[in-house]
């Protein structure tokens, strides 16, 4: 799975086929790619400490890998939850659903590889933020994965990117004003 996750960044279009042939279950790749990613997304998180000692403290360190795992656990499941419900279409079959979720991991997916490099490289590096704007285009050219109808492809990327760039920060946001009071 990581492969089809490194050709799905190379080559979107490639990628999202690659997948298809694949055909993992939802569950094997949240069990085998999303969680361990996750994981990696936590541990990330105790990084800054090496080169930012003096502002990440052990405590503030494990809070922001809690509220890193979390964002993107909450994330997934609102989104499949809510795209699910506004194009029933992909609740009619398990294999429907099941490409709907593998859809959003690999999106998702995405959006954790580039918080993991923000953890571990030192300081802000700007480019990082830029390349946020690659996953709606990964996004885009998951269309066809999921056979979405052509006259509502676009409203689909629409809706779907916004609701996987913006739930992480949303529930960010929630959850460290929750953890920092």
């Amino acid at each position: 799975m990581i492969r089809n996750f490194i050709v799905l960044l190379i080559s979107p279009k490639v990628g999202w086929q690659y997948i298809d042939d694949k055909c993992y279950s939802a569950q094997r790749v949240l069990g085998t790619f999303f969680y361990p990613l996750l994981a990696i997304l936590a541990i990330s998180s105790f990084v800054p400490m090496i080169y930012d000692s003096a502002s990440h403290t052990i405590s503030s360190s494990l809070m922001d890998a809690i509220v890193a795992f979390s964002m993107f656990m909450l994330s997934y499941y609102l989104c499949v939850y809510l795209l699910s419900g506004f194009y029933p279409q992909f609740t009619r079959s398990s294999l429907a659903m099941s490409k709907l979720s593998n859809y959003i991991i690999y999106n998702l997916s995405f959006l954790v590889v580039l918080l993991i490099l923000r953890n571990i490289l030192s300081g802000e590096f700007t480019p990082l933020f830029f390349l946020v704007l690659y996953m709606p285009y990964i996004a885009y050219r998951g269309v066809d994965f999921l056979c979405v109808d052509s006259n509502k492809s676009v409203k689909f990327v629409v809706i779907s990117s916004i609701m996987m760039l913006a739930f992480p920060g949303i529930i960010w946001y929630i959850l460290g004003s929750l953890i920092n009071h």
